[in-house]
């Protein structure tokens, strides 16, 4: 019983890897909402992961590495796949265009900081915990907003048709790869000494798993993830560590 432990967390983690794949798979066959969906329920599995780690015990090299992998497929190659295909079927990027190297340059650029976020990530485990990330970590980028604005624009054909997202696109992933290797302070999901943060954090998740399950209301997701993503920014500003 005491390896069998560490087979849930793990498990959970090769599930979301999988979703991953499946997105990135959904995606070339032209279904952007369903991949977009899939990226959020690999958001679902990696707080599942976690908190099944933790619960269990079973926290392990081998488990962060392998979540890492899991992460940069999840949240990193899938939500760029997503997007560069949004930018062909949703935005009008014609191949071969400026407007086409620009986007793909843009994806790649995510890609490459999400990798090395992950692995600044993993030289910092054996450091002491605190309550904080540095730089904003690529599952709340590639999970939590890509996906839900990918979704938002899928909602919303008049949004969608009535901005220049050729431009906007590109400059969205530039943004979050450089909030990714920035060394801003981010903070984590834990217990906070505020009981109205707290409350409001398991509201949150309770609602974000609500939405993801049964694949609704993509504005709350994409509402709530660009809140906490501002929001999280001013308070590693503001704050000082816990």
């Amino acid at each position: 019983m005491g390896k069998l432990r560490y087979t849930v967390p793990n498990s959970f983690t090769a599930l979301s890897l999988l979703l991953g794949l499946g997105s990135i798979i959904t995606t070339q066959v032209g279904d952007l909402e369903f991949a977009a969906w899939l990226i959020v329920w690999c958001g679902l599995l990696d707080t599942m992961d976690g908190v099944a780690a933790r619960l269990l015990k079973a926290t392990s090299g081998f488990g962060a590495e392998f979540d890492s992998m899991a992460d940069l497929v999840s949240f990193g190659v899938a939500p760029a796949v997503l997007v560069f295909n949004a930018g062909l079927q949703i935005a009008g990027v014609e191949l071969e265009s400026g407007q086409f190297w620009v986007l793909v340059t843009a994806c790649g650029v995510f890609v490459l900081a999400g990798a090395m976020r992950l692995a600044r990530f993993n030289l910092a485990t054996g450091a002491p915990r605190t309550g904080w990330f540095t730089g904003v970590p690529i599952t709340a980028c590639g999970g939590g907003l890509v996906s839900s604005m990918v979704l938002v624009l899928i909602h919303h054909e008049d949004i969608a048709t009535s901005l220049p997202l050729h431009l906007y696109l590109p400059i969205i992933m530039f943004v979050l790869a450089i909030l990714m290797v920035s060394r801003l302070r981010f903070p984590k999901a834990v217990i906070r000494k505020s009981m109205i943060i707290n409350v409001f954090m398991f509201a949150n998740i309770a609602g974000i798993f609500f939405c993801g399950i049964f694949r609704i209301f993509p504005e709350y997701l994409f509402g709530i993830g660009l809140f906490l993503l501002i929001s999280g920014i001013i308070a590693g500003r503001i704050t000082r560590d816990e």
